[in-house]
């Protein structure tokens, strides 16, 4: 599959980690990157004020989101991605990847309808595989 994705997490090893997933599973063409929910809504925001094709094509389709990161977290950017951006992007799908095993987690996640799926870490290819994003 040919997606543009949007990895958020603190972590650069888990960063890492994802890239070579996803491009061992031939899950995205394009892979972006963020250290934490600010930056990933920056990013956002970049792409969507630039008026070009090129532009346009590194929309992501799916951002992986960890929860727990400095500056701001998932659920902080949850927030804002729902109120501010997701009714330009409404194409754009959030997994969730956590460590968390705290089930209030996931009853939270299920409240925003832009998160599609939760997935605890560590990112494989047959999650990539399994991963229903329609």
């Amino acid at each position: 599959m040919n997606h543009t994705i949007l990895c958020v997490d603190d972590d650069p090893i888990t960063l890492m980690l994802y890239k070579k997933v996803i491009v061992k599973a031939e899950f995205g063409d394009t892979i972006l990157f963020a250290q934490n929910g600010e930056e990933a809504l920056d990013l956002l925001k970049k792409i969507k004020n630039q008026d070009t094709d090129t532009s346009a094509s590194q929309i992501p389709d799916i951002i992986f989101l960890d929860l727990n990161m400095p500056v701001m977290n998932g659920w902080d950017f949850l927030e804002h991605f729902s109120t501010d951006l997701s009714n330009e992007n409404k194409q754009i799908k959030v997994i969730i990847l956590s460590s968390t095993i705290d089930p209030s987690d996931y009853l939270r996640a299920k409240q925003y309808e832009v998160v599609k799926d939760f997935l605890s870490k560590p990112l494989t290819v047959e999650m990539l595989q399994n991963l229903k994003i329609e």
